[in-house]
């Protein structure tokens, strides 16, 4: 059976909807997201939008719930008519993607409100059994200030206080062969996210034939993220192709089939990114059946979405490295003082609904 068969079917009430706004900053980069509460029969379910603009969050919260959410039926119904509702209705998001963002938040706290409604949980009716987590720490050397040069300091005080955590690190244009061998003598990185798909954003990476060439050498073991397939850097990747992964461009099952060197080996299923639950769990289904390994990804989530990746990740793919490290770990106070869960997390469902007990 498809996985979204399985939850297709879950009766659902939905009476009225809530936002609740958090923020964070990191850095230079401060972080808003909006959770999303759903109310119907006596319990509540909750999602996240990890949409990136401050304006779509300030008008979603402004403009209140939706028009045409309310009502009765099954979860699959609800998900159909999410086609047609516009999540957006104050004004347009300042980007695309970031419908796929919302419509992630919404379903997610609907399916949580159906669960709870039937009174179970999302590992029970799928069948599956959740299992440690295995996880990464994401970082970029160089933090988010564009003046910064990517410094080995921040991974080492990491270490310091958490000696096995592993890391996914963003290669940058200033990683010269000093700190390219310093981080070798880690052993700590599992990926490298070349950041091929980022144009004008504040994380855009030059694309580099020596700097590939250089880390294909130097980390052999490592993943090779979206790195930007060139007349250049081919002939460098063709022969590790199957280090090869992708994230940035995966938002559908025809994403995973158009990437070069189909099949890949392995790609980054962020929950987020496909939008429709029944897109996603497609994907976990498609990728099961052809032998492609997934691994997870977030979205800097500061509340209940993180828990929620992580929960998919122990159930569908908790041995790959699942770039959904606890929220600690991307507060450099934080990542840096003892406290913080060690990879792999056990398993922490909550018995009803859609929820990592955190």
């Amino acid at each position: 059976m498809a996985s979204f068969d399985a939850i297709a079917d879950l009766p659902l009430e939905i009476e009225s909807c809530e936002f609740e706004g958090l923020e964070i900053a990191l850095g230079e980069f401060e972080r808003l997201t909006t959770v999303i509460k759903l109310r119907g029969g006596g319990h509540e379910g909750i999602g996240e939008d990890v949409t990136y603009d401050a304006v779509d969050h300030v008008a979603q919260q402004s403009a209140g719930a939706p028009a045409g959410l309310d009502g009765s039926g099954t979860f699959a119904k609800l998900s159909a008519k999410l086609d047609s509702i516009d999540l957006f209705p104050a004004a347009a998001p300042e980007r695309d993607v970031s419908r796929e963002y919302r419509r992630w938040a919404f379903e997610s706290a609907a399916l949580d409100l159906a669960l709870r409604q039937a009174g179970t949980n999302l590992a029970v009716i799928l069948g599956r059994e959740p299992r440690p987590l295995n996880f990464v720490s994401s970082m970029r050397l160089a933090g988010f200030d564009p003046e910064a040069r990517s410094s080995i300091e921040p991974l080492l005080a990491r270490l310091a206080v958490y000696p096995d955590l592993r890391f996914k690190l963003d290669p940058f244009n200033d990683w010269d062969d000093e700190l390219i061998a310093a981080l070798v003598a880690t052993g700590a990185v599992d990926s490298l996210d070349l950041k091929g798909f980022y144009k004008g954003t504040p994380v855009d990476v030059i694309t580099d034939p020596v700097l590939y060439a250089k880390l294909i050498e130097a980390f052999p073991d490592a993943w090779l993220e979206d790195p930007d397939v060139t007349d250049e850097t081919r002939p460098l990747l063709d022969p590790v192709s199957e280090r090869v992964t992708w994230d940035a461009p995966i938002h559908s099952i025809a994403d995973i089939e158009a990437m070069p060197w189909s099949p890949p080996k392995t790609v980054n299923i962020k929950p987020s990114r496909f939008g429709p639950i029944r897109d996603l769990f497609a994907a976990y289904d498609y990728c099961a059946e052809r032998g492609i390994g997934a691994y997870g990804g977030g979205q800097t989530e500061l509340g209940p979405g993180r828990g929620q990746i992580q929960y998919l990740a122990s159930i569908f793919h908790p041995d790959t490295p699942n770039d959904v490290a606890p929220i600690g770990y991307n507060d450099p106070a934080q990542a840096t003082a003892p406290g913080l869960l060690s990879s792999p997390l056990e398993p922490a469902i909550d018995e009803l609904g859609f929820r990592w007990v955190t």
